[in-house]
């Protein structure tokens, strides 16, 4: 199937003028011309793109991107391998900074006396509480959040370091159960998930099955939920979601 440069711009996310420029300088040829003269792309065009799009992502510059290309000896598996690798790099550095931001919210917001290598120990991206200012927003009056300000601020160090572990604990079983193909009905998952909420009432705040329900709700809706879930595992939000559903239904 051949695609004209406006379709290819569309698919790829670039301008027409940038598939000019690359033709212009040998970097992606068209394999075909219409009648009329009109650029054509066929599907192998549309690999070799993918891949130029993926090298520029990544800093490359486009001499570089053309020599590899071009190798004769490259094996397209190899070029997919490498980006990955360089990709999940990225990932990782992304994922810490942004745990760091996260640590800094955290210890602004509960004020508790740390060092900062003890917050960049005890805070962790698994913390619950950044749940409490969402749940007394979404279900009325200060009291819940009231609640999670008592209790937060009594907590020394080896406090926040035994929640985080349990927390920690339950993400990796949570993880494995995925891992294992069982559903979010299933009696694992709504026992996973009725600790979850007996952790937070634990730490935080009285989490009741229909505050859970909302939070399950917002780690789909909210964006910055869900990402932090999907880094987890992938699907792990909605999964999440579906057993904490079904765990109250089953309580309820």
């Amino acid at each position: 199937m051949e695609h004209s440069v406006g379709q290819v711009a569309g698919f790829a996310g670039v301008t027409v003028r940038t598939l000019h420029h690359y033709d212009g300088i040998g970097l992606l040829s068209p394999s075909g011309r219409s009648h009329a003269g009109h650029r054509r792309y066929d599907d192998a065009d549309l690999d070799r793109l993918q891949q130029i799009l993926f090298y520029r992502e990544l800093g490359f510059p486009l001499d570089e991107i053309a020599a590899l290309l071009d190798d004769p000896a490259a094996d397209p598996q190899e070029h997919l391998r490498r980006q990955h690798a360089l990709l999940s790099d990225r990932i990782a550095e992304l994922q810490r900074m942004a745990a760091a931001v996260e640590t800094a919210m955290e210890a602004r917001k509960m004020g508790i006396d740390l060092t900062p290598e003890e917050k960049f120990e005890v805070f962790g991206d698994k913390d619950p509480e950044r749940h409490a200012e969402e749940a007394e927003r979404r279900w009325g009056g200060t009291a819940t959040y009231a609640e999670s300000q008592r209790r937060t601020a009594r907590y020394t160090k080896e406090d926040w370091q035994r929640m985080q572990a349990e927390a920690a604990s339950w993400g990796e079983r949570y993880d494995a159960l995925m891992a294992a193909g069982e559903p979010a009905t299933g009696e694992r998952a709504m026992d996973l998930a009725q600790e979850y909420r007996l952790h937070i009432t634990t730490w935080f705040y009285d989490c009741t099955t229909e505050i859970h329900r909302g939070l399950g709700a917002m780690y789909v809706a909210d964006p910055q939920f869900k990402a932090f879930y999907e880094s987890m595992r992938t699907g792990l939000a909605e999964h999440l979601r579906d057993a904490i559903d079904a765990n109250a239904e089953r309580q309820e």
